[in-house]
């Protein structure tokens, strides 16, 4: 088995890893600021830019939250500025206009709990690539799981990766130069059902977070 975040519209190297179907969500951790479970990285015309989702902090006396409790703030329009930065970015992508209908519905509700929501934009890109989502949670947290590869690091927005991500040709890539492990939005707007091959070539090993 294999452990890792639910996170928002998650990276190229997550997405490479919840490719199996043995994966087990992890339900039980605390959330962290600056990590991939509230951003997504895109290209726009300006370069990397950074997808946020609000949230609304309540904290126990203890100072920590538990990620499944995280609520989504909702008081400020950021469904509607991701997918007008969406549209902007991608719409002259090759598959833009194939999975936008897929993908729009996601922004045109409010979401209450940001690990549901998370997990909603991975059944989407599961459901667009033709794959299983695993349904598989954690039940308690384990801080060194023994019988699961740990990727849960793969969450961690500072982290640098040392993995080979071979180049494709994205929207920017001419003013840019090619940007790697984007969010899994980028390579499924770019390559579509390719996706699945690409992300098949990625070799990733197990760490602790």
């Amino acid at each position: 088995m294999k452990l890792l975040h639910p996170t928002y519209f998650p990276n190229i190297a997550s997405f490479s890893v919840l490719l199996s179907d043995d994966i087990t969500w992890e339900a039980f951790d605390n959330y962290q600021k600056q990590t991939f479970r509230n951003r997504a990285h895109i290209c726009t015309d300006r370069g990397l830019h950074v997808l946020s989702i609000p949230i609304a902090h309540t904290k126990d006396d203890s100072g920590r939250q538990s990620y499944q409790n995280v609520k989504v703030d909702n008081t400020y329009p950021w469904q509607r500025q991701h997918w007008r930065t969406l549209e902007t970015a991608y719409r002259t992508s090759p598959f833009f206009e194939y999975y936008e209908d897929d993908i729009r519905p996601l922004y045109e509700t409010n979401q209450e709990f940001l690990m549901d929501f998370n997990l909603k934009t991975i059944a989407t890109v599961c459901q667009c690539l033709q794959i299983e989502i695993s349904a598989h949670r954690t039940k308690e947290y384990i801080g060194e799981p023994k019988d699961m590869f740990d990727f849960r690091f793969l969450a961690n927005a500072k982290k640098v990766l040392d993995f080979e991500t071979p180049e494709y040709v994205q929207v920017f890539g001419d003013r840019h130069g090619f940007i790697p492990n984007l969010s899994i939005l980028d390579l499924l707007f770019n390559l579509g059902p390719e996706s699945i091959a690409y992300l098949k070539n990625l070799v990733l090993k197990p760490s602790h977070a």
